[in-house]
């Protein structure tokens, strides 16, 4: 049974979901990674969700602050033998409802084109799109997407 549980970036479950997304961004990105790592510190957010199955960590996201009415979408990652299986949309909607509850009325996300099953999670959950915003602007891999939400 999946269980979603709202923490922070200081949740050890989160932390090691953290450096699995890590590695596997490395492989795909490449000599790009180091640029990404940059903006993917996890020191300081406040709204993280890891999901569980069977009290397994198997799926985390979060976001952060973007505008007043805008959060970022960030580390959203599930364990290589979970894919498939629809937790990314779970921990994707629920920090959605989550940024909602808090008065923001839109998610903004960066991916990367060398990531096309995120890129196809985000077309699924409603994102389209945008022009790439903030140190993204110019980088031909990035993909940014935003979503209205609440």
């Amino acid at each position: 049974m999946l269980q979603l549980l709202k923490t922070d970036s200081s949740n050890t479950d989160f932390k090691l979901l953290v450096q699995l997304l890590d590695a596997d961004l490395a492989k795909r990105d490449g000599d790009d990674h180091q640029f990404y790592a940059q903006f993917n510190y996890i020191d300081a957010i406040k709204h993280v969700i890891v999901a569980y199955v069977n009290n397994i960590p198997v799926a985390c996201g979060a976001f952060k602050p973007y505008t007043d009415t805008a959060v970022e979408i960030k580390r959203m990652y599930v364990a290589e033998t979970y894919r498939g299986q629809g937790f990314a949309q779970k921990v994707l909607a629920a920090l959605e409802q989550w940024a909602a509850v808090l008065n923001n009325t839109s998610c903004v996300l960066e991916t990367g084109k060398k990531q096309p099953e995120a890129i196809a999670l985000y077309q699924k959950a409603g994102y389209t799109q945008i022009k790439n915003y903030g140190q993204y602007e110019h980088v031909e891999n990035s993909v940014c997407m935003e979503k209205k939400i609440g």
